[in-house]
């Protein structure tokens, strides 16, 4: 007779596992399973993960793999790993390494030639998206904004141009100034889907122009509580400066070029504007600057 799932051994590597956003109910079968098998849990806080596995009645060793000792702990991951060890990694909540740690002791897990398993599951990004009624397919997520305002503003500027819907993570403490920044950079007729508290008790998710959206903040003081998704959706047909021919010829271009010269030579090819087309280079690839 076959074993079932669960008393299959897990083979040694790391299981980046996510976990609900919210509503305890959104853990998956699968990620239930892992985390029952596998041998230890790494954590961004142990506090927070352990009342989840005790919710769900799982004991595990746990381990610190925070931003601050990411790099550090991902030795230690590293070593139980090519020692046998099954191990999964958890953030606070939703899908690691999406705007919370993860990113680099996955990187590091793969450096090391090891294996690194995705177990997919609640991610407040896709959460946002499928309620927002983005009838375009392309979005870019951006995640979260800087903090100061001289620097946030000058993101918004450099993704303004971009035919897409705009996807960005903020805190309760910032959403006011942000709002209004959007407003004031991106267009202020352009619709914001505002998603707050995700899964939760007091979930809230409304579409509105960005010029109304300080006015909605105000006129209830728990509309600026809980964490929050903006999905500022794509600029109207006729505002759209570049067409997705356009864009796909120009990440090509950019694969082997610097953003001037992908730009002139993405204008000749497509008949677009070549400023704009250098505006969307340095928005896709906003750490890629022309050699002197």
């Amino acid at each position: 007779m076959n074993e079932t799932p669960h008393h299959t051994p897990l083979l040694p590597a790391l299981y980046v596992v996510a976990t609900p956003i919210g509503n305890l109910g959104d853990i998956t079968l699968r990620a239930l399973d892992i985390l029952q098998r596998v041998d230890r849990v790494a954590a961004e806080d142990t506090r927070v993960s352990g009342q989840l596995l005790a919710h769900f009645n799982i004991s595990k060793p746990l381990t610190s793999v925070r931003e601050h000792n990411e790099r550090a702990a991902a030795d230690k991951v590293i070593a139980w790993i090519a020692g046998g060890d099954a191990v999964a990694y958890v953030s606070d909540a939703g899908t690691p390494a999406v705007s919370d740690p993860g990113a680099r002791l996955v990187a590091a897990v793969r450096a090391a030639g090891l294996r690194v398993v995705p177990i997919p599951g609640a991610a407040a990004v896709t959460a946002a998206l499928s309620a927002a009624g983005v009838e375009s397919g392309s979005w870019l997520f951006h995640g979260f904004l800087p903090p100061k305002a001289g620097a946030r503003r000058a993101q918004l500027q450099a993704l303004a141009a971009l035919p897409a819907a705009l996807v960005f993570y903020e805190a309760p403490h910032r959403i006011e100034e942000t709002l209004a920044d959007m407003a004031a950079v991106l267009d202020a007729g352009r619709l914001a889907t505002l998603a707050r508290e995700l899964t939760k008790k007091f979930e809230s998710i409304v579409t509105l122009p960005l010029a109304e959206a300080p006015a909605w903040l105000a006129a209830d003081p728990n509309h600026v509580r809980g964490e929050f998704v903006v999905v500022v959706h794509p600029p109207a047909a006729a505002a759209a400066m570049v067409d997705a021919e356009a864009l796909r010829v120009l990440d090509i271009l950019q694969g082997a070029l610097p953003p001037t010269l992908a730009a002139k030579l993405a204008a000749q090819i497509t008949g677009r504007s070549k400023a704009e087309l250098y505006k969307m280079a340095l928005a896709l690839k906003p750490h890629q600057q022309d050699k002197a």
